[in-house]
Formats: C-alpha cells, structure tokens, sequence
C-alpha cells in the first residue's frame, strides 16, 4: 500500500519535535476522523443542498423514510433517534410541514398523540437525494476494496462503541449534523 504523508502527519511531527515527552499517537487516529468529518460534512452538505434539503432535513426525512410505509413516527420517536431536543425537533417538524415534506396525524392508538408522517412529495425528495448521497459516498470511497472498507467499518464500529462507553454524555449529546 502506497503510504503519502498528509496534515496530520505533519502536525504530529511538529508536536513530537516541540514535546518529544508526551505521546501524540492519538492524534494520528483522531485528529484524521476529525478533519475527514468535516470533509464529509461539506460534501454532504452541498448534495443535500442541491436537492434544496440542509442535513437536518434530510435527516428528518431519511428517518421517516427507513420507517417504512406508512412512512411516519412519533414525534419523541424521531427525537430519541436523532439526539436532538423535543424543541428543536417540534421546530425541525414545522419547517419540513411548511415545505409540503411531512404532515402531522393524530395517533389512533393515543388521542392525545401525533404522528409525523412522510408525505408523497417528502418520499421523493429524501429518495432522489439518497441517490446522489449514496453516489457521492461510493466516490469518497473509491481509493479503498471491498475487505479495506469492511474492515475500516468494522474499526469504525468498536472506536465509536468504546467512545460512547467511556465519554460521559456521548449518546445524548445533540450532534452537530448528519446521522442518516
């Protein structure tokens, strides 16, 4: 495997001259996960934007989407499964029902309760933006195989899950963006 030096190989080297006493291995993992998350980011978001979606919304709508038809979940459902605030979501909801993308519908198991549901013209616009999401993706991608991928995954997987194990808060935190 050809091995090209990138910014973090330079800033750990920086650091390893200037604190030759402290061990800046961790760097090397996280500081790459942290600068190619927000090249993610940024190419996430101007798909989205293409299709006049902001990460939000798409999340919102991939969610509702993955849900299956009928295509709708609770309110608190959708809150739990995005790691936002009950405000921000109920704000998150009126906006996509201004657009025409979701509607609101009573529970029929809870008079008092409401449901979120995709509407025909949401399902069409989280699917095209899927399409070009999942393309954009396959893109990034491409420098690594199959067994690379699978492995960089399953890597991915155990930091994330030993992260949210040790870091107080982590699973409740309201993320930035992004959890399709």
């Amino acid at each position: 495997m050809h091995e090209e030096m990138d910014e973090v190989d330079r800033i750990v080297a920086a650091w390893r001259d200037v604190r030759p006493d402290i061990d800046v291995a961790p760097m090397e993992v996280l500081s790459r996960v942290t600068r190619l998350s927000r090249q993610l980011d940024r190419r996430r978001k101007a798909v989205f934007a293409s299709h006049g979606l902001e990460t939000w919304a798409f999340d919102v709508l991939s969610s509702l989407r993955r849900a299956g038809d009928p295509y709708q979940l609770s309110p608190s459902a959708l809150t739990v499964e995005l790691l936002v605030t009950s405000g921000t979501m109920t704000n998150r909801i009126d906006r996509l029902a201004s657009a025409g993308w979701v509607s609101r519908q009573r529970d029929p198991a809870d008079r008092r309760g409401v449901l979120v549901r995709l509407t025909a013209a949401g399902r069409q616009k989280v699917d095209d933006a899927l399409s070009d999401f999942l393309d954009l993706e396959a893109q990034m991608l491409k420098a690594l195989d199959e067994d690379e991928c699978s492995s960089l995954a399953d890597s991915l997987r155990h930091l994330v899950v030993s992260v949210e194990a040790v870091v107080p808060g982590a699973d409740s935190a309201e993320p930035e963006e992004f959890s399709a």
